[in-house]
């Protein structure tokens, strides 16, 4: 009778939960609430970000149900254009929440199939009754970073969409001045002294309207300049003045050659500096650079990189692999490039560089962790 007893002790839970499951649109939200599987699901809808009524619904849902005030509410929402202020709130309001990543949640894979905010939040529901029951794999929970972590990637973050929007600008002042047959160089600045020494083809000046734009957009270019040349001064002053925290990570990755003060920056403010890793496999994994392997039957191929992770890190990861090959030539991980990939041809060399950089992140996640250098890595004279 004991026994029995504490068999069910330790594998039942009968207290009552409710769930939540959000659908969160730029207009409106979807909710869906349940105690449990095979209840049939209540659905609202109230007006996007308003709290207030989001509190009363869950209060009514209570009513609904027959639970007591003080019940304990488990919710979810998909990751995506809302962020995590939403979970902040919830984790504040005494709310369990779970974050989801929208790419690991199973779908029909019939080619067509019915798809709407009604079938999106149930299947929401569904499932997070499911992952509170115990299936830890149902789908991907997403780690929410702090608001300072969160505020810590905005500076490169910009300093990224800013350079992206300096190339497009260029890249159209080019074009513009090509269609008249003169090349411009993109280092010169494009005064209004210059637009007016610039002739066509014939040796007759530009016309007005091409010269107001081109004006305007070399405008545009001084701007984007400065707002870069911002930007970079901030970090540079920031590596300088402080001395805690994540910075003496990217001050100690900044001394391996190889390695510079943006990509240092990057791999920390995205990835080292606030994710605690337990082995090798989770670095790989969040960066999206593990194999995707397919088999089935007699049938073996690999579907390449998972692509699943940050792919901030994993671009600064693949971009690091070459420097890498460049600057660090005596390290066992270039040894290993040189013996395997080298020789081999341009798809040889691409797979292989994917392969040293999620050795490399790996690498740099243990010389930060223990302070031990990658085997054969030399350090900078000075930094």
């Amino acid at each position: 009778m004991t026994k029995q007893t504490t068999r069910r002790d330790k594998y039942t839970n009968n207290a009552v939960v409710l769930f939540l499951a959000f659908e969160l649109g730029a207009s409106e939200w979807k909710l869906g609430f349940s105690t449990g599987l095979g209840q049939k699901a209540r659905r609202r809808a109230v007006v996007a970000r308003d709290l207030d009524k989001l509190q009363k619904e869950i209060a009514a849902a209570k009513r609904r149900f027959g639970v007591a005030e003080e019940t304990r509410v488990v919710s979810c929402y998909e990751a995506g254009r809302d962020g995590f202020w939403l979970h902040r709130y919830l984790s504040q309001s005494g709310i369990e929440n779970v974050v989801v990543d929208s790419s690991s949640i199973e779908v029909n894979r019939r080619a067509r199939r019915a798809k709407s905010d009604k079938l999106d939040v149930q299947k929401l529901l569904i499932m997070l009754i499911r992952y509170h029951a115990g299936e830890a794999r149902v789908w991907n929970v997403v780690h929410v970073p702090t608001a300072e972590e969160e505020d810590g990637r905005v500076l490169h973050r910009e300093l990224k969409t800013l350079k992206k929007d300096l190339g497009r600008a260029t890249s159209r002042l080019k074009a513009l001045l090509a269609t008249q047959g003169i090349r411009w160089r993109s280092p010169l600045p494009l005064t209004e002294a210059a637009l007016e020494g610039m002739r066509l083809w014939d040796g007759t000046a530009l016309p007005a309207a091409l010269k107001s734009r081109l004006k305007r957009e070399g405008e545009h270019v001084r701007f984007l300049k400065g707002q870069i040349q911002t930007l970079e001064r901030e970090r540079r002053q920031a590596l300088r003045a402080v001395r805690a925290g994540d910075v003496e990570k990217i001050r100690q990755l900044a001394t391996l050659r190889a390695i510079g003060r943006q990509g240092s920056w990057i791999l920390v403010r995205e990835f080292f500096g606030w994710r605690k890793f337990q082995n090798r496999r989770q670095v790989g994994a969040l960066a999206g650079l593990t194999p995707t392997p397919y088999q089935s039957g007699d049938s073996h191929r690999e579907q390449g990189i998972s692509k699943a992770g940050n792919r901030h890190v994993r671009g600064v990861a693949i971009e690091l692999a070459w420097a890498w090959l460049r600057y660090q030539p005596h390290s066992r991980l270039t040894r290993w490039y040189q013996q395997r990939f080298a020789s081999g041809g341009p798809r040889a060399r691409k797979v292989g560089i994917v392969a040293v950089a999620r050795r490399l992140l790996i690498d740099l996640w243990r010389f930060l962790e223990t302070g031990v250098l990658p085997e054969g890595a030399e350090l900078k004279a000075s930094v």
